[in-house]
């Protein structure tokens, strides 16, 4: 089972955004690589933190992983499902949280400080209907994505020497400060072209369309984001490609709707159903289930079918499929029915009566969030 990413990094839920920087940064000096040759316990440790800060420090991603956990990120959600993240992810990513007092480092990030550029992600939606929510899925799509043409070549940038970085020093009234900002001539990317086709831009970049697999695990919701990583754009010279980003949009069923993990149905029957009782076929996600009704069955009345829902994406099992009963009153009568009706007035088995034991319509709703 995936460690817990607040116990990885050693603190509590409650962790300022400060205290997660702080404690991620303890953790990277102690298992970075420069401290720990050769060791490869450490580089995963150094790597599970990085993973663990990729999440916790971003807002809205810390929010869906508090409330959905590793699932949330999964399958091509984030780390688990794109091959996770390499050392260059890291170092090009977080790379301000060591300081200075760390670059890259031999082996990665081509050694010296040499910094890689990352490339800018893509962003696309995926739309889903509940089956396909409710099973999981994989969906194949077609991206438009930067690539580095065939035959460019790139050359260490004079500039910076390859860093993508320049030294500045400044004087001030408190002595000489020195700052390091972007290279203007690479745009960090210590690099720049030599030589390259003509139908690529000035990036040595051509676009080309690309089918890209995403395995959608079960029980997504509406608007949530997986990551499939290293499908985003390329970046020039020895840089990172970025990911592609997946919005997942719900496609609303025609008769069932969704609320969680547990799902809605309105059954409408007549007045003779109700009071006779009837067996009644019905829309679930995984086919039509068929349900008996009581004799005398009241309007308002939800049937509960177990684990008929969507499974939890926390893999906490399944929803409920709530069934709503509704008894449908015939709007026109003709010259019997009226007859009819108008002797049962007076009847004592159809002036109301309710027990003891039937609810109200509020102690209904809430026993059905309860």
């Amino acid at each position: 089972m995936k460690k817990d990413y607040y116990e990885i990094l050693g603190i509590s839920k409650s962790a300022t955004a400060e205290e997660i920087k702080k404690a991620y940064r303890k953790k990277a000096i102690e298992y970075h690589p420069d401290k720990n040759p050769g060791n490869k316990e450490a580089e995963e440790n150094f790597k599970k933190a990085a993973e663990a800060y990729e999440v916790l420090s971003d807002p809205n991603k810390k929010a869906k992983y508090d409330q959905y956990g590793h699932a949330a990120f999964d399958g091509n959600g984030g780390f688990g499902g794109g091959g996770g993240m390499n050392m260059d992810d890291i170092f090009s990513q977080f790379g301000d949280i060591f300081g200075g007092g760390f670059g890259g480092f031999s082996g990665f990030g081509g050694g010296g400080g040499q910094r890689r550029m990352k490339g800018s992600n893509l962003r696309i939606k995926v739309k889903l209907t509940l089956e396909e929510i409710a099973n999981g899925v994989e969906k194949k799509v077609k991206v438009k994505r930067k690539i580095q043409a065939p035959g460019v070549s790139y050359k260490t940038c004079g500039t910076c020497n390859g860093s993508g970085q320049v030294l500045r020093v400044t004087n001030t009234i408190l002595g000489r400060m020195q700052t390091a900002t972007t290279c203007p001539t690479c745009g960090g990317a210590g690099q720049s072209i030599s030589s390259k086709p003509a139908n690529a831009d000035a990036q040595g970049m051509i676009l080309e369309d690309e089918t890209v697999s995403i395995k959608i695990p079960a029980g997504v919701v509406n608007d949530m984001q997986l990551k499939v990583s290293g499908k985003g754009n390329d970046a020039p010279g020895n840089g990172i490609p970025g990911d592609l980003i997946v919005a997942i949009e719900e496609v609303e069923h025609e008769f069932l709707k969704r609320e969680g993990e547990n799902l809605h149905y309105d059954l409408y029957i007549s007045v003779a159903e109700a009071a006779l009782g009837v067996s009644k076929e019905i829309e679930a996600v995984g086919g039509k289930v068929r349900i008996k009704l009581e004799e005398g069955i009241q309007s308002g009345k939800i049937l509960r079918l177990k684990g008929k829902g969507i499974p939890s994406i926390n893999s906490y099992g399944n929803g409920d499929l709530l069934v709503h009963i509704n008894v449908w009153t015939p709007k026109t009568l003709n010259k019997e029915q009226r007859q009819f009706f108008e002797k049962m007035l007076t009847n004592e088995n159809f002036i109301p009566h309710p027990e003891k034991t039937d609810k109200s319509f509020f102690e209904k709703v809430k026993d059905m969030f309860s």
